[in-house]
């Protein structure tokens, strides 16, 4: 299964959660660029693609919705998508926090949205990783978490073949 990991990130926590969830596919080839360093044309010949971003203001970055915006209608038909992104934890926030993340949300639902739209099929819900500060770092186990998250995402796919 070829495997593309595309992600963005702010002070590195979301390249961090990228590299463990790479380590986690150990029965993938798998690349990992930043969304910087990715083209359309990486897509080509993959089964499974996953985007990360950070969460702001409930998106992610401007520089992943732009790479997301210059993938073709219907370029990822036949493509497992997954999204992940990193955020705060509602329960360590004021009152007045949650309540606005739960109205802005977060970046990942968005991203899967996108990339579905965009013809993959979601082969996993889309996942957060948490940060105790806006840069950082995070929160313990976030990326054993990932490991994990992706060794059950490959799971998962192999026993719905």
């Amino acid at each position: 299964m070829k495997t593309l990991i595309i992600y963005d990130s702010m002070f590195g926590n979301t390249q961090q959660v990228a590299e463990a969830i790479a380590g986690g596919f150990t029965v993938a080839d798998t690349k990992l660029l930043n969304v910087s360093e990715a083209t359309p044309a990486d897509l080509k010949e993959i089964n499974l693609l996953l985007v990360g971003s950070p969460t702001q203001g409930g998106r992610a970055k401007p520089t992943t919705l732009e790479f997301l915006n210059q993938i073709p209608a219907g370029a990822l038909a036949g493509i497992g998508v997954a999204a992940f992104d990193t955020r705060f934890a509602e329960k360590r926030q004021n009152f007045a926090l949650r309540m606005l993340m739960k109205m802005i949300n977060f970046a990942a639902p968005k991203i899967a949205k996108t990339l579905v739209s965009k013809g993959g099929k979601l082969v996993a819900p889309p996942e957060g990783f948490f940060v105790l500060g806006s840069k950082g770092p995070l929160q313990e186990g976030e990326l054993e978490r990932a490991a994990v998250w992706a060794k059950n995402l490959i799971m998962n796919i192999q026993n719905n073949k």
